[in-house]
């Protein structure tokens, strides 16, 4: 099979460092070209992270001498040597909006990590295995904008995976409120303890937009496709704390739930079990074999031995209980540069070409 070339924006940044292990030897996908801003541009991509290279991995070898290409200087050369491009832009959001409706615009499927498009109505903003439905979102966003082969496809934030995951596979108890505490690890930031010592053996109880994030992208994901847009759920409310702790990786969530109709706990564990997820047939290279693994251990998951669950991309879930207030509690965990960064948006593209977007 042909490869498809693949171009990164932001090329640079954590996710966008991310982006590039996640691709090495990928059997769907070349990465061909890594793009920046115009302080890196000319240089080789080894020389312009020599000094902020952040994953455990070493550069690829058919990265390192990769010449950066100026995300906005050089969009015309970019877009004559790509099949598609990930976004991983860390910009004002309306100059990201830019920059993706231009690549679009050019006849450049953009799979964006970045939230700058997750409310604009003709843009689907997909989890694979829970709302994959709203691809045809695209052909409506193709219609509106009179583009024949661009388009703009997100991926939701990283606080909502494991949570949105598990309540999706308990859709049929019609969850009514629900209240999170989610624990964000330091490279949710682009950070690691290196660069950001302030955070050894500290907790800071704040993440600028994080909570209303985690609130209200759900309601979209589990939402209707009307007259042209996505028509938000009602349900369930959501309440969110999030909270920065001195972890590497790995955002794990605390979760309680109010039910519609109670389920047992016997009930809630087969439903996990039998989630019927929708990428089973697809072959999907970074699809995990197994989506949801519920851990009887009153002690797991745990961030620094479950993260890396299913190579990153599965949600894990223990310590289901009851609850006094609510139904039911447990603790979720999901890798948030894997799963919910740059390994979701992959997913998502191997889902476009899957059914022919690509």
């Amino acid at each position: 099979m042909k490869k498809l070339r693949v171009g990164i924006l932001g090329a640079t940044g954590m996710v966008g460092q991310r982006f590039i292990t996640l691709l090495e030897n990928h059997p769907w996908f070349e990465l061909v070209l890594v793009a920046a801003s115009p302080f890196s541009r000319g240089k080789t991509y080894q020389e312009a992270v020599v000094d902020r290279w952040k994953m455990s991995s070493l550069i690829p070898k058919n990265v390192k001498n990769l010449i950066i290409m100026s995300v906005e200087e050089d969009m015309k050369n970019i877009t004559n040597e790509v099949d598609f491009v990930f976004s991983a832009l860390d910009l004002d959001k309306e100059k990201i909006r830019e920059i993706e409706n231009s690549y679009a615009a050019r006849g450049i499927p953009v799979v964006s990590n970045n939230s700058a498009h997750r409310w604009t109505e003709d843009v689907p903003m997909i989890m694979p295995e829970v709302n994959y439905h709203h691809l045809k979102l695209i052909d409506i966003q193709r219609e509106n904008r009179g583009w024949i082969k661009g388009f703009i496809a997100v991926k939701p934030n990283c606080s909502i995976q494991s949570y949105v995951s598990i309540l999706s596979a308990l859709k049929e108890f019609k969850p009514l409120k629900v209240t999170i505490t989610s624990l964000q690890a330091i490279s949710g930031a682009g950070k690691t303890f290196e660069s950001w010592p302030e955070m050894i053996d500290n907790v800071i109880p704040f993440i600028k937009n994080e909570e209303e994030k985690s609130e209200k992208e759900p309601l979209k994901i589990w939402g209707r496709i009307k007259n042209g847009r996505v028509e938000l759920t009602e349900t369930p409310q959501i309440s969110a704390t999030c909270i920065r702790v001195p972890v590497t990786d790995g955002h794990m969530a605390s979760v309680s739930v109010l039910f519609e109709t109670i389920p047992t706990k016997e009930q809630i564990l087969q439903c996990l079990k039998d989630y019927d997820n929708p990428l089973k047939d697809l072959c999907l290279p970074s699809s995990p074999a197994e989506f949801i693994k519920y851990y009887e251990e009153d002690d797991r998951p745990q961030t620094k031995l479950d993260r890396d669950y299913e190579n990153g991309m599965g949600i894990t879930m223990g310590r289901l209980r009851k609850d006094s207030i609510y139904h039911w509690k447990f603790i979720a965990l999901s890798h948030n540069t894997i799963r919910g960064a740059a390994g979701g948006a992959i997913l998502l593209a191997e889902l476009l070409k899957a059914k022919g977007y690509l």
